[in-house]
């Protein structure tokens, strides 16, 4: 099988076919609490529903990439393998019915925010499907879907109006900031200092795109840290000192 532009392509429609099924056979899935709130909530739990399957599936895929093909961890460049090329597929297919999604159900100021991550995504990993080149840059970045998958959980126990105080919400707030720190600050950090070492090898244009695409998702994710800490964990802390006060 040619693993070329076009077969990638097609994956990625695929894909975009895929999680449009996904997001619809959420509805057989959501809790009475969330149909109790209306429409817009549950429009949003099937999203954020769909971004925890496919933060499940990349994973579980990006660490099989590097444990089926180690030689992909040392040349980030040039090395690829059919299952690193099929994963970026995977994401980009995953990505455009998302951002589909939110243009089409949620046109609020945050979810222009989103959509430009979604753009630099598209660009990032449109180069490494098309040319087949820095796959192993693009499946590094997809190890922060080990953090999506407790965050996104985070969200849809929110939206389904699970306390902050339950036992599962609280070991899910522990795991989140754990893979936080972990699966994105350090592992940003990590990319941020490989593509500047690597600077040389890496043609001005791409250079460019790949430096820019950085800074988005450092911003984006330092701003994400801050709330989440400011809610799980210094809120609660305010909440009790008010509790014990009173």
């Amino acid at each position: 099988m040619e693993y070329n532009a076009e077969f990638g392509i097609l994956w990625t429609l695929l894909s975009w076919v895929f999680f449009m099924l996904v997001h619809v056979s959420w509805n057989i899935g959501i809790p009475a609490s969330v149909r109790a709130k209306g429409t817009y909530h549950i429009w949003r739990y099937r999203n954020i529903a769909t971004s925890w399957v496919h933060a499940i599936i990349a994973a579980v895929w990006a660490v099989l990439c590097f444990y089926r093909d180690p030689k992909l961890a040392e040349d980030l460049i040039e090395q690829w393998s059919p299952c690193s090329h099929l994963l970026i597929c995977f994401s980009i297919g995953y990505f455009l019915h998302d951002a589909m999604d939110m243009i089409a159900n949620r046109r609020k100021r945050e979810t222009w925010e989103l959509i430009g991550h979604h753009v630099v995504i598209f660009i990032c990993f449109g180069l490494a499907m098309l040319t087949k080149r820095y796959v192993g840059y693009a499946v590094v970045a997809l190890l922060a879907e080990v953090n999506s998958v407790f965050l996104h959980l985070r969200q849809m126990l929110q939206t389904s109006g699970v306390s902050q105080h339950a036992v599962i919400y609280r070991l899910n707030s522990l795991l989140n900031l754990g893979t936080f720190v972990v699966f994105r600050i350090m592992l940003l950090s990590w990319m941020t200092r490989w593509l500047v070492i690597n600077r040389d090898k890496v043609p001005s244009a791409f250079y460019a795109i790949g430096s820019l695409g950085m800074a988005v998702m450092v911003v984006m994710n330092i701003v994400l840290f801050y709330r989440v800490h400011q809610s799980d964990f210094s809120g609660r802390r305010k909440r009790k000192l008010s509790n014990s006060v009173s």
